[in-house]
């Protein structure tokens, strides 16, 4: 480790890979520094995307074997979870290959260090290693990436139980036969699918009313009516209170109606928090805001000007933060235009208006760009325009008529040929790989006539992302238009 840095990246997940190698690849000298080796690469390769989607993965084909059935073949037999979780592992270890420190080292020309990491000035660090003994350094700038941490249940009795998280779900080797799920969100709903799908017993407490309440109430609605439809059960308006046994949870409503709910495993998925105590930011002139997120700007700066932060940590931006990977990538992206571009006038701040995110059950949704409310909250005029699946062929071949599109855009106008999108939902299987064009469009201001002149090969599904806007051009041309056509026909 040297004694200065140009920039130095705390913590060696999505976020902090991305920054450090990028600078590194762009001349500067860097330092990477990350508490646990193991842990390198972050919540997403080793609790969060990888494992979940190669599991996700495995239940899809577990759940495409059974609805083979009617057609004359015969599926038996029950989940070896052991054998699954191995796969997971094996797929975390190909993109392991890649995201280590002796990769990282001699692959990529980063210094890295593995300690703990705090301040003991503006732009000074101390790295405290394993075996006890201490580094100092220092950097022009410094950037935390910190990550999150699944935030703990609350409930009388917890100690009695052994509670399951994302970080340590991926452990199991014994299927459980009945799955207590606690928070309706995309982690719930991923793994609760998944295990729903190898066997499990699944039931899902929250107390909204509804999944995914960042999406559409009726994307959430269609969705839930997909997942009871395999078996799982939800329980909203309920807070999990007491745990009686190890067995037994206490499910309670607002009015104190209880109610017992059986399980052999408990997962909580409630949301992310933060620990940053480590970090010694007092010494470094950091301040946190009263939820206990860190203090930040619209360019993803500290209280300390040379501090910046990027990935989860970053949830104190006045823009919020959006707890995905590419979110990390959205982050690091702006964080190195604003450090390699003189003066503010270049400066970019924290946006999320193009920003899209995917939740991979079956069906997928995948969203992008501004909803509904957001666009209510700014008062800006739209048009909402909703595609059912019912009758496009891909979707009849492939028996997934149910699926829905809604998209938001500019009102029409006197030519609904130049009208630009603003966001959208699709709630299909595959919806994370039609929405592509839909987010390019977004963010290079193609108009409903981009997709209108574009001719598909039959029968993609991605046609649907014509299809939506037949009805909607014919429907918004202006009777003088018509007539003109008819004229000069």
């Amino acid at each position: 480790m040297k004694p200065n840095y140009d920039l130095i990246a705390i913590g060696a997940g999505s976020a902090g890979l991305g920054v450090a190698i990028a600078m590194k690849r762009l001349g500067f000298n860097v330092l990477l520094i990350d508490r646990d080796e193991a842990r390198i690469g972050g919540d997403c390769l080793n609790d969060g995307c990888v494992p979940s989607k190669a599991l996700i993965h495995i239940s899809r084909m577990i759940h495409d074997a059974r609805r083979a059935q009617p057609f004359g073949w015969k599926t038996e037999g029950s989940t070896d979870l052991a054998a699954v979780m191995q796969y997971v592992r094996e797929r975390q270890d190909i993109i392991r290959e890649h995201e280590n420190a002796h990769y990282l080292r001699e692959k990529e020309g980063l210094d890295v260090e593995i300690g703990t990491a705090r301040f003991i000035g503006k732009q000074d660090i101390e790295v405290t290693h394993h075996n006890g003994t201490t580094a100092r350094t220092s950097a022009k700038n410094i950037v935390l990436c910190t990550g999150s941490i699944p935030q703990p249940l609350k409930a009388e009795g917890i100690d009695k139980v052994e509670i399951y998280t994302n970080q340590t779900v991926f452990s199991l080797e014994k299927l459980p036969g009945t799955l207590l799920i606690v928070g309706a969100g995309p982690i719930g709903m991923e793994l609760g699918q998944a295990f729903a799908r190898f066997g499990s017993k699944v039931t899902v407490v929250d107390p909204g009313n509804r999944i995914l309440s960042k999406e559409q109430p009726e994307v959430s609605a269609l969705l839930q009516e997909r997942l009871e439809g395999e078996g799982i059960t939800f329980k909203f308006g309920q807070k999990i209170t007491t745990f009686k046994d190890d067995h037994t949870a206490v499910a309670e409503t607002e009015d104190g109606k209880k109610e017992d709910i059986p399980f052999d495993v408990v997962l909580v998925a409630i949301g992310r928090t933060f620990n940053f105590d480590d970090l010694n930011l007092p010494a470094a002139g950091i301040e946190l805001n009263d939820t206990g997120q860190l203090k930040i700007n619209d360019y993803l700066q500290t209280t300390n000007k040379h501090v910046f932060v990027a990935g989860d940590a970053a949830a104190g931006a006045p823009a919020g933060t959006r707890y995905f990977s590419h979110g990390a990538e959205l982050h690091v992206s702006n964080i190195i235009a604003n450090l390699i571009t003189p003066g503010q006038i270049f400066d970019r701040k924290l946006s999320y208006d193009h920003f899209s995110w995917v939740t991979f059950t079956d069906p997928e949704v995948a969203t992008f760009g501004l909803l509904e409310d957001e666009l209510k909250a700014r008062a800006v005029d739209y048009e909402r325009v909703e595609y059912s699946f019912a009758e496009d062929d891909r979707a009849v071949i492939a028996n997934y008529q149910y699926a829905k599109m809604i998209v938001f855009t500019e009102p029409p106008g006197i030519n609904p040929f130049g009208t630009k999108l603003l966001g959208g939902t699709i709630v299909a299987p595959g919806a994370g790989e039609m929405v592509q064009e839909l987010i390019m469009a977004l963010e290079k201001g193609l108009t409903v006539g981009d997709f209108f002149n574009k001719i598909y090969p039959y029968p993609t599904a991605s046609r649907v992302n014509k299809s939506i806007w037949l009805d909607y051009v014919l429907e918004n041309l202006p009777d003088v238009a018509k007539r003109a056509v008819k004229w000069l026909y």
